[in-house]
């Protein structure tokens, strides 16, 4: 039976956005973010990191630093007894001056491609998933995975995004697009 699982986007929507982050020092996790991904382990979903990191494409940091920074992230959720079952990236960039980073993939978000790289790893049906992020490229990338609903938060650039016209749902933070989640799961 294939699972159901809950993408997140890393910068702005668990973490607090550091603009190209890539000392672990620097990770501090949302308020609400640790309880928000532990209620929905605890509903049966699967947590799923999905993080574009051109920083490596622009020459900003090195990929080890993401592997890092992802570690923190991972000890702090624990610490909160939360914690997340697998962690995707994109270190590529169309505009990217690091090779071989430099160039257009698959797997950047909006488009598919960690999606679908998890869905098969992990047996997931995506269209009983859900995407949270705070750019419009994460609600654009959870549409084009077809996932049940994706939801734009407030934290992080969510402020200045728009929503696309059909799809998508505007909360204030993860928590809030938990709890949509789990009560939407509820009545079905």
């Amino acid at each position: 039976m294939k699972k159901k699982a809950v993408f997140l986007d890393r910068d702005g929507t668990i973490i607090e956005e550091r603009n190209y982050l890539s000392d672990p020092d620097g990770v501090v996790l949302i308020p609400g973010a640790a309880g928000a991904i532990r209620k929905l382990s605890e509903n049966g979903y699967l947590i799923i990191m999905v993080s574009n990191q051109a920083g490596v494409a622009k020459g900003k940091f090195p990929e080890e630093a993401i592997y890092q920074v992802n570690q923190r992230v991972q000890q702090l959720l624990q610490q909160e007894d939360a914690s997340i079952d697998a962690m995707y990236y994109c270190p590529h960039h169309p505009d990217g001056i690091v090779e071989p980073y430099h160039k257009v993939c698959n797997c950047r978000k909006p488009a598919p491609g960690m999606g679908l790289m998890a869905a098969k790893e992990h047996e997931i049906d995506l269209s009983m998933s859900y995407m949270i992020g705070d750019k419009t490229l994460d609600v654009l990338f959870g549409q084009n995975c077809g996932m049940k609903n994706a939801f734009l938060v407030s934290t992080g650039y969510g402020k200045e995004e728009v929503l696309p016209e059909d799809y998508g749902m505007f909360v204030a933070d993860i928590g809030e697009a938990a709890e949509q989640i789990i009560q939407e799961n509820r009545t079905i």
